[in-house]
């Protein structure tokens, strides 16, 4: 369609997230009930359409982005990332547009991009965007599998359609690799086990129409397989082996299935999910990326009333209400808090607004342990989460800030060896790289120990200077905490800062000694200045690691 409206949906579930007001009675088909808001119910919103039936064209970013800023927006929400042949800033779109964005005050939110977990994945990495990874919810959709026995499974479901009332007959079919055999089991549940292809045994259920599918296997689900089209159960092999041995030991054996369970206050919570992507920034490594986590999957949000949500046998499903998961979600979160910190500090920079964001950030779950990585099942790495899960309220009150003008982000790119050709690409103007500097005053760190030789037992230190401006009270002493990183000394100088003024600046440097090759890929800690009240702690994730960007 030839017009600004939404004929896809994603442009409408991205829009009000950020900004969406309160919707009594919203849900997804039953699916977390409630009043639906996005992050800054009150700001007024611009949407911009880039992405059209045949694609989306650098020409359209770039006007849409011009656009805004000649419209005044404060705030750029992007949840959109172009695929690129290398990984020169001078090439990204994204980081083009947005640099300009920066340069007249206008904060930006950009997607990692849903090609994780692994390292360097990250598809926007621009320095002067707050680039934001997609944790999950203390919120589960759940289905219940009830076995003849009284045995119940959970499992995660979207299914749209209503739950079974009695119980069938279950019948364990394998690898389901028949549709012809299927077909005959009308009236009954199938159980499948992972033997081929997931997909295949899915397609082979849902063309035989059976009355309801059990598939045993150890992937990781997605929305295409928990938004089932057909009534069906995904459970893991501990789960399987449990219901095969009903099977095997009943001479009837039967099962049901309920779905359109809401479940809250799940635990441990948030996780960063496995197709957030990763650090670091192989256009830009020398600045640790991405930023920040906040809620990607499963968000329920407004969706256009003409695009399908879902495609089931009988026919199209459609909502004004859709559950969609991906950093295109996560995104418009950390806009929508960003609007409401440009409320009440209309005179911040984007760079103060970032500080803000990042250095209150949590790094802990719901249970207060580090958080989760979904696809290690291990403690995540600021190449995750970058500083850790959103925390709007504090974010309000960050106590000292990083700040960082266009002309830091010129010395760095000057100081990664771009062309006045290329800067001006970028910046678009010329600049004749007087002044050059790698370490830009940013409210994180990433080090590189990966020089490999002979010698590469000897000691390398690395040094980061940075300086920070009191938002909070006008005199106040701050003492830094640091915590300990294997294999490394860690020093930071001056160990305390007192600041007699509001808006005043001080100056640290940060000191990481260590051998030329890191043992360990990653190695993480953390610099936190704690104010002498207990009020603030600002705190910094720090990176070292044995990764060579260049072959990200």
């Amino acid at each position: 369609m030839n017009s600004p409206r939404d004929t896809d949906g994603h442009g409408t579930h991205t829009s009000s997230t950020a900004a969406g007001r309160d919707v009594n009675g919203a849900s997804y088909f039953g699916y977390a009930t409630g009043t639906a808001r996005g992050a800054a119910p009150r700001a007024r919103i611009a949407i911009y359409k880039v992405v059209w039936f045949n694609g989306a064209y650098n020409s359209d970013l770039f006007a849409a982005v011009d656009q805004a800023i000649q419209d005044g927006v404060d705030i750029l929400s992007i949840s959109l990332g172009y695929t690129l042949d290398d990984h020169f800033l001078d090439d990204d779109t994204i980081a083009i547009a947005t640099f300009a964005a920066m340069k007249k005050g206008i904060f930006v939110a950009a997607s990692a991009g849903n090609d994780g977990s692994g390292w360097g994945t990250l598809l926007n990495g621009a320095p002067w965007a707050v680039i934001v990874g997609a944790g999950t919810i203390d919120r589960e959709f759940r289905g219940i599998l009830t076995l003849g026995n009284g045995m119940q499974i959970t499992f995660t479901t979207l299914y749209p359609g209503n739950s079974s009332r009695s119980q069938l007959p279950l019948v364990f079919m394998d690898g389901c690799g028949s549709v012809k055999e299927l077909k005959k089991l009308k009236n009954k549940i199938v159980v499948c086990k992972d033997n081929l292809s997931i997909n295949d045994q899915v397609d082979n259920a849902r063309s035989a129409t059976v009355s309801g599918a059990v598939f045993i296997t150890n992937i990781s689900l997605s929305d295409f397989y928990t938004k089932s089209s057909f009534p069906a159960a995904f459970i893991g092999l501990q789960d399987g082996q449990n219901v095969i041995k009903y099977i095997k030991k009943s001479s009837k054996p039967t099962a049901n299935l309920e779905f359109k369970k809401t479940v809250l206050g799940t635990k441990p919570a948030p996780k960063v999910d496995d197709y957030s992507s990763r650090g670091p920034s192989p256009s830009c490594p020398s600045v640790l990326k991405p930023d920040i986590l906040a809620p990607g999957s499963f968000v329920l949000a407004s969706w256009s009333p003409n695009s399908s949500v879902f495609e089931v046998q009988s026919g199209s499903l459609f909502s004004k209400f859709n559950i969609e998961s991906g950093t295109s979600m996560a995104a418009p979160h950390v806009a929508g808090v960003a609007a409401l910190i440009k409320e009440v500090h209309r005179d911040w920079s984007p760079a103060a607004i970032r500080s803000a964001l990042m250095t209150t950030a949590n790094p802990l779950d719901n249970t207060q342990k580090p958080i989760i990585d979904v696809s290690t099942n291990l403690p995540a790495t600021p190449l995750d989460i970058g500083a850790g899960h959103i925390n709007p309220n504090k974010a309000l009150e960050p106590g000292l800030v990083y700040d960082t003008t266009a002309e830091d982000y010129i010395k760095l790119l000057c100081a990664m060896n771009y062309t006045a050709k290329q800067i001006q690409v970028i910046a678009g103007s010329t600049h004749s790289c007087v002044n050059r500097s790698i370490d830009l005053n940013y409210p994180s760190f990433i080090a590189y120990f990966n020089s490999k030789g002979s010698k590469s037992s000897a000691k390398v230190v690395q040094e980061f200077k940075r300086t920070v401006t009191n938002v909070g009270e006008q005199r106040s002493g701050y003492t830094a905490k640091l915590t300990a990183m294997a294999g490394l000394k860690v020093k930071v100088e001056p160990e305390r800062l007192v600041f007699k003024n509001k808006y005043e600046k001080l100056s640290y440097k940060l000191t990481l000694e260590g051998p030329k090759l890191l043992k360990e890929v990653v190695v993480q800690g953390s610099l936190s200045w704690v104010d002498d009240g207990g009020k603030y702690v600002v705190r910094s994730p720090i990176v070292a690691t044995n990764l060579v960007p260049n072959s990200l």
